[in-house]
């Protein structure tokens, strides 16, 4: 039988060209509808932090809610969305992230986890690392702790991984695309 990480890279659906031309789009839809893939899925993650002293799991909007919601659910932990600015209806602290023209905000709930909790911190892809990023900055403003980043997918051409390395994460991945 081939490695979880390998069945899972090859379920990856890759879309040239979008949303611009010149981008591979690493499409995770596929290892959702399939019951089989999504449960290895799961249960990659699930195997790796099951013993790890984790209070809460926070996901990125909005593929890191699928996967974050699932993986806490399967671990008895809570869990946080770290959401697009302006879709959270209580009192938030935000934090801007670069894009490639511009920046972006994301925002969480003021309330969303305590000084000393431990978060495992979890999107489905990364590529520069901007968004998690600042979503770990939003958790460890209001007290938490990062215990790791994770996330399907690692486009490390793009330095998202070593970026957040770089920045004091831990960062674990399932697989990894080169060229982006």
């Amino acid at each position: 039988m081939i490695l979880d990480s390998d069945y899972i890279k090859a379920q990856i659906r890759t879309v040239r060209d979008w949303p611009q031309p010149g981008v591979m789009f690493r499409d995770i839809t596929p290892l959702m509808q399939d019951p089989k893939t999504f449960r290895v899925l799961i249960d990659r993650f699930v195997h790796r932090y099951m013993d790890q002293n984790i209070d809460l799991v926070a996901g990125i909007d909005a593929r890191g809610f699928i996967l974050g919601s699932v993986l806490a659910y399967n671990l008895n932990r809570g869990f946080v969305p770290i959401r697009k600015k302006g879709k959270l209806p209580f009192d938030t602290i935000g934090e801007d992230y670069a894009l490639e023209y511009g920046t972006a905000t994301v925002e969480v709930h003021a309330d969303a986890a305590r000084a000393g909790q431990r978060v495992l911190l979890v999107d489905d892809l990364i590529a520069t690392g901007g968004t998690m990023l600042a979503g770990a900055r939003l958790l460890q403003r209001l007290g938490a702790e990062v215990v790791e980043a994770t996330a399907i997918v690692d486009l490390p051409d793009l330095g998202g991984s070593e970026r957040l390395r770089a920045g004091g994460l831990a960062v674990w991945t399932v697989c990894a695309f080169e060229g982006h």
